[in-house]
């Protein structure tokens, strides 16, 4: 079977209602990537992520119109991945609460993961999605377990690097879990990296009070908001970060290529309050 042609199904095949919650936010992602990769002015190429929507029945449209948010992320999540493993030919990369991301397959079209082990990790139900689905691979070890049980990190190869995301996951933790998670990721792996998302604290209270998608659909609370200046102070107060960098989405079309626009920063109240994605290095 070939990665860079999924197969393409005729009709809905498997039910993705088994997922709820937090961890139905990955059909919402899916909805907004697999769309977006349809287009032919998408931003984001991604034949996997197009046969998932296509072969999971789902009532998508709950989530509202798709839009290009989770194309771009993912985007610039691959950026920063391809960036530490053209450095670090042999490393390892832990995708924690991976979902029903396919970073994999756009990664290994780019020719980066030939020496990399890939360690997917996420609960059982969706890590089942994902068995059935998505083609097997002796790179990637599969971990059908929450983020923050600790005992992924014993199972990580850590000799040539490691580089850990965290898409779409930190939001949805408490703050303290959040925190903790990045405390103990930079004293288990020394000189690597890792890069996660954060929404601001105004988003965060709005969900908390119960943010609606549409009028079928409210949001999982998200607990966990931070500023943009806010993760970066990260690398002053948790032992072991030993620099954090803003990383900017990629330009997107329309309003999302203004909204991206350096010079929306240079605004402090747009700054302030505007999504962020960072990337730490552990030294």
């Amino acid at each position: 079977m070939s990665q860079e042609d999924p197969p393409s199904l005729r009709s809905p095949q498997v039910s993705g209602t088994a997922l709820d919650g937090v961890s139905a936010t990955t059909l919402w992602t899916l909805h907004n990537r697999g769309s977006e990769a349809k287009r032919s002015d998408g931003v984001i190429r991604d034949p996997w992520a197009v046969t998932l929507l296509d072969t999971i029945s789902y009532d998508y449209l709950k989530f509202g119109k798709p839009n290009q948010s989770h194309g771009l992320r993912a985007v610039a999540f691959d950026a920063a991945a391809r960036d530490y493993l053209t450095a670090h030919q042999k490393a390892s990369v832990v995708a924690l609460a991976e979902g029903l991301q396919t970073s994999f397959w756009r990664l290994d079209r780019d020719g980066v993961l030939d020496e990399t082990t890939w360690y997917s990790i996420d609960l059982p139900p969706v890590m089942e999605l994902r068995d059935q689905l998505l083609p097997s691979d002796d790179r990637i070890v599969a971990l059908a377990q929450s983020a923050l049980d600790r005992s992924w990190m014993d199972r990580v190869d850590a000799t040539d690097g490691v580089f850990i995301t965290a898409e779409g996951l930190l939001m949805y933790l408490e703050p303290e879990d959040a925190l903790g998670l990045i405390a103990d990721c930079a004293a288990r792996f020394p000189g690597g990296q890792m890069m996660f998302d954060s929404i601001p604290r105004w988003f965060s209270a709005r969900t908390l009070k119960g943010f609606k998608l549409s009028s079928r659909y409210i949001a999982p609370p998200m607990p966990f908001g931070q500023s943009a200046d806010e993760a970066l102070a990260l690398a002053g107060t948790i032992p072991g970060v030993r620099s954090a960098r803003d990383v900017a989405l990629p330009p997107g079309r329309g309003l999302w290529r203004l909204g991206s626009a350096p010079v929306m920063d240079y605004v402090g109240p747009l700054r302030r309050n505007r999504p962020s994605i960072t990337l730490l290095e552990f030294g």
